[in-house]
This record gives C-alpha cells, sequence and structure tokens, in this order.
C-alpha cells in the first residue's frame, strides 16, 4: 500500500528521479497528459523542475505516492490565480506508474489533495481528461461532475486527435 506526502519543493528536487519516471512511464502508457510519446528524459526532468519554481511560490502544490522509498504517483493543486477567482483550484497531472495501478494510489493522492484543497480555503475544483478515458469513471466515482467534452483538443502522445472531458466537484 502506498503511502501520499506534500512535497516540499527542497523535497521534489531530491525525487526528481522518481517524478521523471512516472511521467516517462505514464506518456509511454498512452496518457494524454499534455506530452508526446518522443518525451525525452530530460524535457521530463524541465517540465519538473518548472513545476518545482512554481511550488515555491506557492502557485502549485505537489503530492506523491510511495511504495517505500519508490515514487509512484503524483498530483498537482493549482489554485487559480485570477483574482475574481479565490475559492477554485485546478487538479492536474494525476500520475500513476503502470506498475502501481489497481492498489488505491490515486484515491489516496486526491484524498490528499482535496484535503489540502479544503485547508486552503478552496470550495471548487476543476480538472480535464481525455475523453473515454479510465480517469472519467475515476472522477464520477469522486463525485467530479461532468460539465462536457471538447472534440478534437488535444493530441494523444501518438499523435491523434482526441476529445477532452472537463469535471469539477464543489468542496
Amino acid at each position: 500500500m502506498s503511502e501520499v506526502a506534500k512535497l516540499s519543493a527542497d523535497d521534489a528536487e531530491q525525487h526528481l528521479g522518481g517524478l521523471t519516471d512516472v511521467l516517462l512511464d505514464c506518456v509511454a502508457g498512452g496518457a494524454s497528459v499534455s506530452f508526446m510519446a518522443d518525451l525525452t528524459r530530460a524535457e521530463a526532468e524541465d517540465f519538473w523542475r518548472a513545476t518545482i519554481a512554481d511550488m515555491k511560490t506557492g502557485v502549485q502544490h505537489l503530492f506523491a505516492a510511495f511504495n517505500g522509498k519508490r515514487l509512484t504517483g503524483t498530483v498537482l493543486l493549482q489554485p487559480c490565480w485570477k483574482p475574481n477567482q479565490p475559492h477554485r483550484a485546478d487538479v492536474a497531472k494525476l500520475l500513476v506508474h503502470r506498475a502501481a495501478r489497481r492498489g488505491g494510489t490515486a484515491s489516496r493522492l486526491m484524498d490528499a489533495l482535496e484535503e489540502r484543497a479544503r485547508a486552503l480555503g478552496f470550495t471548487l475544483l476543476t480538472l480535464d481528461t481525455e475523453t473515454g478515458s479510465a480517469a472519467e469513471p475515476f472522477y464520477a466515482r469522486r463525485g467530479y461532475v461532468r460539465v462536457g467534452d471538447i472534440p478534437g483538443y488535444a493530441l494523444s502522445p501518438d499523435g491523434r486527435l482526441c476529445g477532452t472531458t472537463f469535471y469539477y466537484k464543489r468542496l
């Protein structure tokens, strides 16, 4: 069973290799998470370094799941920067290494994220996921409400156009 922790920027820097491994594994498995199949290790590390820089200013909060010392999953809480939306945050990069799936890791990551969001005073979370993905029933079970789909919104890692479905949850 994995344990989940909110990582500081310093913690994230220490786990850069594990963060990178999870992102690379998810993209290699076809997850539509902003990257293409030719994602390199250096590009994945650059993504995490930029995320860590944002963490230092409070723009993002990173949660990670560990099985022993091995990092197996992540999720980001991204507070909205817009002055008229201080009550809202986005959920991003819910990633679970394929070898660690189906064991409750994603649920534990989302539990930690939602608990932190409540503690920070957020009352609304939003997210998007690939239309038709295995993530859709997962979010529905967690109480996220489907808003709708935009066809051809993004490219899957293999370059195919794919739809994106948007969700929200009131906390």
